[in-house]
């Protein structure tokens, strides 16, 4: 049996170790939580710089859509009219004259229509490709539009599968009647980079006050801008998530 001394000399031990065992848990756990601090403010600087990217992006492509769409606005307002054209804020130039763009169920471009991208395109282009705007220019979209009805449709399927035949095969008439047009040749390369042809059937029906949709206005053909501005943004929101 220990003598009195050594057992209290044991239990001494044994508690300075016990005390050490636990200061090096709390140095470990200090050092964790430090750790998890550090990892906390880095999110959030990047964050907050995430963020100051962001606005930056947001404001170069307000203003330079806000630019563009002057002068788009510029050029073509007193076209718009006598074309059945309309120019949005969003740079979509819509046409929506129907009885200008195709025959009913056709995708061969009536003679008129012809004419006013014969008029319309080299102008276009002269603004896009332009030194101001040519390196903020991603895509230039072509996009097809019709109404949701087919006449000999069995069901709305059909119909929209129909339709979407069509649209496509209209934007390509665009597309292929813009890229013969002897006054683009010289910005043919810039073209093929950027310029598209979408067809989206009845997906984007346009619609009348009550709320119906407008059929004849829902056939139309529209040139949409896709500035370089957009592309960043989505970028950098995909890197946040």
């Amino acid at each position: 049996m220990l003598s009195p001394e050594l057992d209290h000399e044991h239990e001494y031990e044994y508690e300075s170790g016990n005390e050490e065992h636990w200061i090096a848990v709390s140095d470990l756990m200090s050092g964790l939580m430090m750790l998890f601090l550090l990892i906390a403010v880095m999110y959030l600087v990047i964050a907050e710089r995430k963020n100051q990217e962001i606005e930056r992006v947001v404001v170069l492509y307000e203003d330079l859509k806000e630019e563009l769409y002057q002068d788009l606005l510029l050029e073509f307002e007193q076209d718009l009219p006598r074309w059945g054209a309309q120019l949005d804020a969003d740079l979509r130039l819509r046409f929506t004259d129907t009885d200008l763009l195709f025959e009913l169920g056709e995708s061969n471009l009536r003679p008129g229509f012809g004419a006013i991208l014969d008029n319309f395109f080299p102008r276009y282009l002269r603004i896009l490709a332009s030194e101001k705007y040519r390196e903020e220019v991603q895509e230039v979209r072509i996009e097809g539009h019709t109404s949701s009805a087919w006449s000999q449709a069995e069901d709305s399927d059909e119909a929209y599968m129909r339709n979407m035949a069509l649209s496509q095969a209209r934007t390509r008439s665009t597309l292929g009647f813009i890229l013969e047009l002897e006054a683009v040749a010289y910005e043919k390369d810039w073209l093929r980079e950027r310029l598209t042809a979408n067809g989206l059937s009845s997906s984007q029906l346009i619609t009348a006050a009550s709320g119906e949709e407008d059929a004849d206005r829902s056939r139309r053909v529209e040139f949409v801008v896709v500035t370089d501005a957009e592309t960043r943004l989505s970028t950098i929101l995909q890197e946040i998530r």
